[in-house]
């Protein structure tokens, strides 16, 4: 036999080996109860470290509930880890490939047009629908500072930019209301 030919078999027996094991290194999906996500996380990541597990990472993707991802050594380390865990409902039995998580795993930047004194409605948090006006943006803490629209009492409230949502530009109203002021 040649050196190639010995190279060729060699590898090919490789492929077989690797193709015959059930349970191999990879990304694995459980299925969870709706938002009980992150209490399965933290269930499995003791469980991992008690039975000393090969579980790498937990990954809850954005947007997709019910499920987390699980990157273990072999299908048994992910089964062990999820094993008696509350609100885990199982591994799927397919492998997840790298392609098909990888737009959850890349965090995109998108700037926000968000300036003073415009009006917006925030959509999350315990004033989830109310209306306000921004009187400040911190563009480095991505913070900005609202006044309730509804509120009989202006009370500023600093919340993040991504939990709200612009309606309407307002120009500077302020300097209309000095203009009849006169």
């Amino acid at each position: 036999m040649t050196e190639e030919q010995l190279s060729q078999s060699a590898q090919e027996s490789a492929e077989q080996s690797v193709s015959s094991q059930p349970s191999q290194y990879g990304i694995f999906a459980l299925r969870t109860t709706a938002n009980r996500e992150d209490q399965v996380m933290d269930f499995i990541s003791s469980n991992a470290k008690k039975k000393k597990l090969d579980v790498y990472s937990l990954m809850k993707p954005h947007g997709l509930r019910g499920y987390i991802f699980v990157e273990a050594a072999t299908r048994i380390d992910a089964d062990q880890a999820a094993l008696n865990i509350p609100y885990a409902r199982g591994i799927l039995p397919k492998l997840i490939r790298m392609s098909e998580i990888e737009h959850m795993l890349e965090q995109v930047k998108v700037e926000k047009n968000i300036q003073k004194f415009d009006i917006c409605e925030i959509i999350s948090g315990p004033f989830k629908r109310e209306k306000a006006k921004v009187t400040r943006v911190d563009k480095v803490k991505e913070e900005v500072v609202l006044e309730l629209l509804e509120a009989a009492v202006p009370i500023p409230i600093t919340i993040k930019m991504d939990a709200i949502k612009v309606i309407r530009r307002e120009q500077q109203e302020e300097d209309s209301d000095d203009e009849f002021s006169g």
